[in-house]
């Protein structure tokens, strides 16, 4: 089902439990509504998103029903523009509901004009509940975080009930910065998962190379255990062999002296012996 819009535009009827979006184009604008399927046990936490006071959920039903008077929960005739201002405040920020005994409450988010003691009020109210919650002023904080998108939130509801085209603008903006945020987290846990991996990797195989190192030094050690072994062999050998070379040179020199002598001696005994010839 269809209503006229602001100049000539048009949008559609939600239908319940849906997810819901914006989108502008020429002449249309078109959106779906988002809301809990399933309530939250408890009253909902504080926020800094200004909504009116819970209502119960069969009430408004029973009202959507009945098509009685225009309250929230229902869409209004289209000749009300602040009806459609309250709808599009839906929209954006969809009503909390939670459970307490036996019946929910709904709460719609307000549409009352804000003024300049409400954006000061804002203010105050952000920064004492950075401090209460103890939020980090640097790096990144989930509470931090959460609380300027809250205090995002209560600025695009106060934009929106003084102009809703501007509103939508800023809800844009708003889920572009989230859409760009939550890629720079999933680039992050990727990020980490791929250091995790090479991580493990690096250290298998730093325990592969400190095994290999530990082999290689034993090979190292069994190799100067051999060379030495073997530089003593070698030192051996050569001392033996220069005992030998000492031995048969003094055996030579023995011999060579031998033969000297006993060459002397045959010498004098042919002398001796050709004297003799000569004489007789």
């Amino acid at each position: 089902m269809s209503y006229g819009g602001w100049w000539g535009h048009s949008y559609s009827e939600p239908s319940e439990n849906s997810t819901s979006y914006f989108c502008i184009v020429p002449y249309t604008l078109c959106y779906t509504r988002h809301t809990n399927k399933m309530p939250v046990s408890g009253g909902p936490g504080p926020s800094l998103v200004k909504y009116d006071n819970p209502v119960l959920l069969a009430e408004v039903r029973e009202v959507k029903k009945k098509g009685g008077a225009t309250g929230k929960g229902r869409l209004p005739p289209v000749d009300k523009p602040s009806s459609q201002t309250e709808d599009i405040l839906n929209m954006i920020l969809p009503p909390r509901e939670w459970e307490t005994g036996n019946q929910i409450w709904v709460q719609y988010v307000g549409s009352t004009p804000a003024t300049r003691m409400d954006v000061i009020n804002l203010q105050e109210q952000l920064d004492a509940q950075l401090a209460k919650r103890q939020a980090r002023e640097t790096g990144i904080c989930p509470i931090r975080e959460d609380l300027y998108s809250q205090c995002f939130d209560e600025l695009i509801r106060q934009v929106t009930v003084s102009c809703a085209e501007r509103g939508l603008l800023l809800l844009r903006v708003r889920d572009e910065s989230r859409m760009t945020i939550k890629a720079y987290k999933t680039l992050y846990e990727s990020s980490i998962a791929f250091g995790m991996r090479k991580a493990l990797q690096a250290e298998q195989g730093k325990m592969d190379m400190q095994a290999k190192i530990r082999t290689l030094e034993r090979r190292a050690d069994e190799l100067e255990r051999a060379n030495a072994e073997l530089q003593a062999k070698c030192e051996a050998i050569h001392q033996q062999e220069l005992e030998q070379r000492k031995e048969a040179e003094r055996k030579h020199q023995e011999d060579v002296a031998f033969l000297r002598k006993a060459n002397h001696q045959l010498t004098s005994q042919l002398q001796t012996f050709l004297g003799t010839q000569g004489k007789k």
